[in-house]
Parts: C-alpha cells; sequence; structure tokens
C-alpha cells in the first residue's frame, strides 16, 4: 500500500473555504481511516495573507498567488473556492493542463464556462468535481453521474435556492409582504445584504445550467435559459393559491421533449399542487426532483446552503478525487452522453396556467375575458374572485386556464390590457403538472 500522503491546495478561505480547511484538520484521522490514504493541506491561497481570520491557521501555509498551487509538483488536488469567474476560470484550467485533479463548488463559474471545462476535463483525462454546486449537501451529482447512470433523465424539476425559498415559506405560512419575509430572512442570516442573485432566480438559473448539461450533455450558456424572480409575488396570489389546493415555489424545470427532441430550460415562480411533496419544502432547505426513464421519479431532500452543508459536499469531492488520484485506473474522466438538443423557444413551452386580473367590478367583465380567451383557443377551468377593502367597485378576478403555449398566453393577455376595466400586466403563474409522467 502507497503510504505516501497526497498534499491538496485550497485556493479560497471565505465561509466554504473555511469549514472546508477546519474539516480536514478537525476530522483527518476519521478521513484517513475511510479512506485508507493519508493527506496533508501543503498550501492555502487567499487574496490578503494578512488579513484576520476566524479560523487557526499557519501562516507560512498562505500564499496570495493561487499560481503556486498549480505549479508546486508536489501538490495533487486542487480546490477552487475563491468565488467569481474570471480568475478561477483561469485557475481550474491551468489546474486541468497541468493534470491536477479540480474540486469545485462554483456555479456562476460552471454556468458560463462549464461546457469549456468538462471538454478540457475529458480532453486531459483530469477530473473535475462539482457536488458543492447544486443543493449544497444534496448529492446530485454523484447520483446523476453514478447511481442513475442506466436512465434517460426525462424531467429535472427542483427547489434550489434556499434564500427565495425561506421567503415565499414566510409569506405563505405568516400573510407577510415580500418586502417584510426580504427583511426577516436578511436579518437571520439567510439573505445577502445584496439579495439579487438569489430573489431574481439567477443563482438557482446558475445550477439549472450546470444539472442540464450534466444530464443532458448539450452545450449551455445563460443565454439559454428563461428566468423570472420572485419579486412580485403577492400575499393575494398565496390566498388564491391556498383556496385553489396549491403552494408557490420558485422552480427550475428542465424537461426533455422526445417528440421534437427539444430541451425546455426555465426558472419561475410556480404553482405546484399541495399533493407533491416540492410544495411541502419549506425555509431554507432545497429538493431535486428526477424523473429517469427507469428509475421513474426520485427525490433530494436536504440544506442548500450554508457553511457545513456545502463543505461536507466539497469534502465528499475531495475523497473521491483521493481515491481516483491513487487509483487512477478507476478513472475515466467527465463523459456526460452527449446529445445536441435544440432548445426549446419559451414562447412555445406548454403548461396550465394561473392568471389574476385587476378589474372593475361592473357586469360582463367575465364574458369580456371569456371572449377575448376563446379567440385565441386558451380554454378555462375555473374562476374566482375577490374584492378590494382598500379600492372600492375593483377586485381581483382569477381565471385557471387549461395548457396552451406561452406565446399565445402572452398574445391574449397583451390584447386584454388594452381593454377598459382590465389592468395591464396580470399576475401570471404556471402550473406545475409534477405528478404526471415526463
Amino acid at each position: 500500500m502507497n503510504s505516501k500522503a497526497l498534499q491538496i491546495g485550497l485556493a479560497g478561505l471565505g465561509t466554504v473555504g473555511t469549514g472546508v480547511y477546519e474539516t480536514l484538520c478537525r476530522n483527518n484521522d476519521l478521513l484517513q481511516a475511510r479512506t485508507g490514504i493519508p493527506y496533508a493541506v501543503k498550501r492555502v491561497a487567499v487574496r490578503d495573507i494578512h488579513r484576520k481570520r476566524d479560523v487557526e491557521i499557519d501562516p507560512a501555509l498562505l500564499t496570495d498567488n493561487w499560481r503556486e498551487l498549480v505549479e508546486d509538483p508536489e501538490i495533487d488536488i486542487v480546490i477552487e473556492l475563491i468565488g467569481g469567474t474570471d480568475e478561477a476560470h483561469e485557475l481550474v484550467k491551468a489546474a486541468l493542463n497541468a493534470h491536477k485533479p479540480v474540486v469545485t463548488g462554483n456555479k456562476a463559474l460552471l454556468a458560463e464556462y462549464g461546457g469549456e471545462l468538462f471538454r478540457l476535463s475529458a480532453e486531459t483525462s483530469t477530473p473535475l468535481y462539482f457536488e458543492a454546486s447544486c443543493g449544497g449537501g444534496i448529492p446530485i451529482i454523484q447520483s446523476l453521474q453514478n447511481s442513475l447512470v442506466c436512465n434517460h433523465v426525462r424531467r429535472i424539476t427542483g427547489i434550489i435556492n434556499g434564500t427565495s425559498n425561506y421567503i415565499l415559506s414566510s409569506m405563505e405560512r405568516k400573510g407577510i409582504s415580500y418586502r417584510e419575509a426580504l427583511d426577516a430572512a436578511q436579518r437571520k442570516g439567510y439573505a445577502e445584504a445584496d439579495p439579487t442573485l438569489d430573489v431574481n432566480g439567477w443563482d438557482a438559473a446558475h445550477k439549472a445550467l450546470i444539472l442540464a448539461m450534466l444530464a443532458y450533455g448539450t452545450p449551455l450558456s445563460p443565454e439559454s435559459i428563461a428566468v423570472y424572480g420572485i419579486e412580485r409575488v403577492t400575499p393575494v396570489d398565496f390566498h388564491f393559491a391556498r383556496e385553489l389546493g396549491y403552494n408557490i415555489k420558485l422552480l427550475m424545470v428542465i424537461r426533455h421533449h422526445e417528440e421534437s427532441d427539444a430541451l425546455e430550460l426555465r426558472v419561475q415562480p410556480s404553482f405546484v399542487s399541495r399533493h407533491h411533496m416540492l410544495s411541502n419544502v419549506y425555509g431554507v432547505f432545497n429538493a431535486i426532483a428526477v424523473h429517469g426513464d427507469i428509475v421513474g421519479e426520485t427525490i433530494f431532500y436536504g440544506r442548500g446552503a450554508g457553511k457545513n452543508p456545502t463543505a461536507s459536499a466539497v469534502l465528499g469531492d475531495v475523497m473521491l478525487a483521493m481515491r481516483e488520484r491513487r487509483h487512477p485506473e478507476y478513472h475515466s474522466g467527465f463523459h456526460p452522453y452527449t446529445k445536441q438538443l435544440s432548445l426549446m423557444p419559451l414562447e412555445d413551452t406548454v403548461t396550465p396556467y394561473y392568471v389574476r386580473f385587476q378589474v372593475s367590478d361592473t357586469p360582463g367583465i367575465i364574458a369580456t375575458i371569456a371572449t377575448e380567451l376563446a379567440k385565441f383557443d386558451i380554454g378555462i377551468s375555473a374562476t374566482m374572485s375577490r374584492g378590494h377593502e382598500d379600492v372600492e367597485e375593483t377586485c381581483d378576478l382569477v381565471f385557471l386556464l387549461h395548457a396552451c403555449p406561452w406565446g399565445r398566453l402572452c398574445r391574449a393577455l397583451a390584447e386584454l390590457g388594452e381593454r377598459p376595466g382590465i389592468a395591464p400586466h396580470p399576475a401570471v403563474f404556471r402550473i406545475e403538472t409534477l405528478n404526471e409522467e415526463a
């Protein structure tokens, strides 16, 4: 047995990097016992070596030049946790070209450069591990690569942003506004001072792009995905959702349409039936449902962010990297099933819908809306209404619509917005039929 210790280079000592370093040191005996491989952290790259830190670390380990990790012939594995895209991109490329396996949790990096880095990983036969990039401590990446490897993935749907899920959960349970729920999330540390990427849907979109590239092998970029955030969700919509048997969740939807060989890719707040497990995922927890042609639907649930869950995912990859570094014959590189799929235009995507109009409470208004929808061949399954306490002679009028293409609905709503007594820009939510076969 090879008793030589593997040497690890860590780039980044922020929240997650600190958790990784602390666990590598604290649980050294446990990890070596479980892997049978001795290891040591040889170098830690940081932006400012003089900054005071929350972790005890030998100053001799620190460097402000990440290239030392790549150029040191004794370092076997590189962990990238510096964040951002440009510098991280250069670091990961350099490490792969130097045939050093890389572990990263950088979702923005993989969303923007994933196609290029996966190809480089395969060309150099050098592993790139990225479990922590999607769902924090949820083992979704390894599951897609290994446990579900025999499946054609029909659909991946999930709640993959803990901040937005906490906000929506607070709105649903407490009846408070979006602004009140966001303020509470910031006070508790669940939302950043600038929560933009979380609440506008782009954090979830980055993760969706990674999962789509992994499941289908099709090169994708951020321009590939339609993204809507939660900023316009209101307590009124939660009221109607509850009455109708739904909850509102920020969902990512990745769906392969076999008949057209096209990939549907979107993130938006959606109505989810209370009978489906995703409807009952609350707080900062995440859940990802994968529908395979052999296994059917499987659901992965857990904490999607935070120092310890993310560090756990990083360290799981580090242990795998150590085994494959010591026994390279068991690693075959990153080889996703590659199929050049076309992207389904957003206007062609089809679901049922919830539409809430603000209207004048006058005779014939329901007939006006129904006639206009019928002109576009859009069917109605139910209607509800509720008066405005603060504005007399106005009300919220809700229509549940049968499935139709998004583009057709948008054209109908544009015409309705020009009719007297109907306010433009109604609230629109897709109703996701998750219990149906993909």
